[in-house]
């Protein structure tokens, strides 16, 4: 049976909607919240948020650089960074690159955690690609 972990925090779910029937903004909780945040906190810019300024990732900057190795460690130490500054519920225990569809300008990020609280591993995959309609 799932137990529900409240105490790893409450927010609203990603991209935010709203329940019709309880008028009221739909939430997360659990390992799918810090799914959620992960999302969040690697598809901001530096500075995007005016209240936080170094919350943020910078991945896009990096979107036209040719995928050596160096890139790619660059990007794993750039993600494990900003989890250990802006994600306190959650030790990332290994990021790897899948390059697989590199041809087709997409990279697969793939997070292995440990929530500090109850030791539970998680994961969680991020796919890192230009958006249509998004600029550099």
């Amino acid at each position: 049976m799932y137990e529900k972990l409240d105490f790893l925090g409450e927010g609203w779910s990603f991209p935010p909607h709203f329940d019709k029937k309880t008028r009221g903004v739909v939430t997360t909780t659990d390992i799918e919240d810090i799914n959620n945040s992960l999302h969040i906190l690697l598809s901001t810019r530096l500075g995007e948020l005016i209240m936080l300024p170094e919350y943020g990732c910078n991945l896009e900057e990096l979107l036209f650089q040719p995928l050596d190795i160096t890139l790619k460690t660059y990007i794993k130490d750039l993600i494990k960074t900003a989890i250990l500054y802006h994600e306190p519920r959650i030790d990332a225990k290994k990021i790897s690159l899948d390059t697989s569809q590199e041809l087709e300008g997409m990279v697969q990020i793939e997070i292995e955690y440990m929530v500090r609280i109850t030791n539970s591993r998680g994961n969680m995959v991020f796919p890192f690609y230009k958006k249509e309609g998004t600029e550099l």
